[in-house]
């Protein structure tokens, strides 16, 4: 006797079922593949207390690595209100928590649970060295009171210390090669590869208190205190740094008014610097008390010192010429001062005051050093009133610009070794493909060196295509299965 209808029913939706739920296991079983879970992002903050200022910068990558060191990108920047920490000698306190605003502004980015997994540094530059040469007991209070604002916060603080000059330059410099994509680079191809080192960019730094050259010469470091080394991305590195303690833009002013008052000790001082009309009265006594300040105040002087602008460029040049020591140097391979220094080499990238001072001059678009000398020199020749009135909004910082851009040639030019053939081959930058330059990027991809790579989890994924074709045979299976129990409990058999 043969099957009923309802029965052939039945056993077609149950065949059909298996079929289509064996095709699904096949689809399953055959084409998974073993992939690698995108790993956690790790994050680590630091700290650059300069001299007139100081900064957060937040930074995150990858807790897998490439080649031993992390792919790193910049997630905050927040520049903390009120001067550097070096100007809280009386008030040590406050200088730790000053920090906690910007601080707390980068713990709203760092998810809760990693936040006690964040490093978290302090480093100190021109501006805290001088106070330890000034006041050393100054400058522990200080790092004491920062050390404790910021241990107590819910970071894994890693200290506050006085960062080496050497340092600030090779950190600066892997900073910059870093963002410009010189160090390390993904490839078309999906593989991170290491660019030629002809492609590698020096740096020029110029901060508050002081002022750093970092390159790869052409040649051996006959030097080895200039010589930084480090590894990174699986290379290994060494360049030619120098740091010059006392010649940042604003120790180098001050050192310049003083220098004009030890020349022309008089109640009324006529700077050639600052522009014609301008007029000021300074305190002559804290003009004497930065350690880069080697002298005492004339005698017979008032305690109040009337400075007048003259607006004479020649002149200006001349007195920015004796804050150096060119006749020290004996050899070729020398800058200034006899610090030793190799031939500058290859492309430049110059920041901080170099990139300010610059920018407000309209330099910084590839000028010529014919054309960026002619500018400054134009500008010194302006009267203060017209200047004045241009720059609405401006008074802290144009007085000193004709000086500024002055000593920025003097130092490149006749300092560093810049020529009118080698002078294109500096830009001058605030960022590097995006990226805010000074040490901290650098000493941040150097840190991940430090902290141990997490290993990808295996698990296992299936291509898109395969995945849509298993789920449509399990739900032609689910549709089976349903249709059979439906035949089975309403089919009423004849």
């Amino acid at each position: 006797m043969g099957l009923s209808r309802k029965e052939q029913v039945f056993m077609a939706l149950l065949g059909a079922s298996g079929v289509a739920g064996l095709t699904a296991l096949i689809l399953f079983l055959v084409e998974a593949a073993s992939v690698l879970r995108p790993t956690d992002i790790k994050f680590g903050i630091v700290f650059d207390a300069g001299s007139s200022h100081t900064s957060l910068f937040l930074y995150q990558w990858p807790a897998d690595k490439e080649n031993g060191t992390g792919v790193v990108s910049q997630a905050l920047a927040c520049q903390v209100e009120g001067p550097g920490i070096s100007s809280y000698a009386s008030d040590p306190a406050q200088a730790g928590e000053s920090l906690q605003g910007c601080l707390e502004e980068a713990l709203v980015l760092i998810p809760e649970a990693q936040r006690r997994k964040t490093p978290t540094f302090l480093g100190a530059t021109a501006g805290m060295r001088l106070l330890r040469q000034k006041n050393s007991s100054q400058a522990r209070d200080i790092f004491a009171a920062v050390t404790q604002a910021l241990g107590r916060s819910p970071v894994d603080f890693w200290g506050a210390e006085l960062l080496a000059g050497q340092d600030e330059g090779a950190f600066g410099w892997i900073t910059v090669n870093y963002g410009l994509g010189t160090l390390v680079k993904y490839s078309f191809t999906g593989e991170w590869i290491r660019p030629p080192e002809e492609m590698l960019v020096g740096a020029l730094d110029l901060g508050g208190a002081s002022t750093q050259i970092t390159f790869v010469p052409g040649g051996p470091i006959l030097d080895k205190s200039t010589q930084a080394d480090f590894r990174l991305y699986g290379s290994d590195y060494s360049v030619y740094t120098h740091s010059y303690l006392c010649f940042g833009r604003d120790q180098m002013l001050s050192r310049l008014l003083t220098g004009l008052v030890q020349s022309h000790p008089a109640a009324l001082l006529r700077h050639p610097c600052y522009l014609s009309g301008y007029r000021t009265t300074l305190a002559l006594a804290p003009l004497y008390e930065s350690p880069c300040v080697d002298t005492t105040p004339p005698l017979g002087l008032p305690q109040n010192l009337t400075v007048e602008g003259t607006g004479n460029p020649g002149a200006c040049v001349s007195a920015i010429q004796k804050l150096f020591n060119f006749s020290a140097c004996q050899g070729q391979d020398c800058a200034f001062d006899g610090v030793y220094q190799p031939p500058v080499r290859g492309q430049f990238y110059a920041f901080s005051n170099f990139y300010y001072t610059f920018h407000f001059l309209n330099l910084t678009s590839g000028q010529p050093l014919s054309t960026a000398n002619a500018t400054i020199w134009e500008f010194c020749q302006r009267s203060w009133k017209l200047v004045e009135a241009s720059y609405p909004g401006q008074d802290r910082w144009l007085r000193d610009y004709c000086a500024s851009g002055l000593y920025i040639l003097t130092l490149l030019r006749d300092g560093y070794g810049f020529s009118e053939e080698t002078w294109p081959s500096i830009q001058f930058r605030k960022q590097a493909s995006g990226v805010d330059i000074g040490w901290t990027l650098g000493y941040m991809l150097n840190l991940t060196g430090m902290i141990p790579a997490e290993e990808p989890a295996q698990w296992w994924a299936q291509s898109h295509s395969v995945w849509v074709a298993t789920v449509v045979f399990l739900v032609l299976t689910l549709v089976a299965v349903l249709g059979a129990a439906a035949v089975q409990l309403f089919w009423v058999q004849d």
